[in-house]
């Protein structure tokens, strides 16, 4: 958690910093165009990426399966169109890459391969974790037998 709250104190001065650097060497005028720009086509992209992936994700669960792939697609557009309409350049580069077909599909393959080796550790401990908390019985199978030396 302080990883997260570090980068909320230093993220906004280095997207200044990046600002006056760019305006000073571009002017004022063109580094704002570039920024209404930038939402502008942040609006679209998330819009249009949008309605694509919940049209996948529909078709997906009509068919009887799980949207996963279409899930994480959603998130990772909602998250770049959230940091193209933010004013900066280092925004709309993250921003961009969530939002790029190519770039995304990656960041979706390693996070779903992530969750299932994650998920796969998960149910290699379950029964041992459920017969030590007693919600269930281990296999055992009782019975009684009887020795017959001859």
């Amino acid at each position: 958690m302080p990883v997260f709250f570090l980068l909320f104190l230093v993220f906004p001065f280095v997207e200044l910093a990046v600002l006056i650097k760019v305006g000073g060497m571009i002017g004022v005028l063109p580094t704002l165009l570039l920024i209404v720009g930038s939402a502008i086509l942040g609006s679209l992209l998330l819009r249009v990426a949008g309605l694509a992936t919940a049209l996948r994700a529909r078709e997906k669960l009509a068919r009887g399966e799980m949207p996963e792939q279409e899930m994480l697609e959603g998130m990772l557009i909602a998250l770049g169109g959230g940091l193209l309409l933010l004013p900066g350049f280092i925004s709309d580069a993250v921003g961009l890459l969530c939002l790029l077909p190519f770039t995304r599909h990656l960041i979706v393959r390693r996070v779903l391969a992530r969750m299932n080796a994650q998920a796969m550790r998960q149910r290699a401990f379950a029964d041992d974790l459920a017969a030590r908390s007693g919600t269930t019985r281990p296999n055992v199978i009782e019975g009684e037998f009887e020795r017959r030396d001859q």
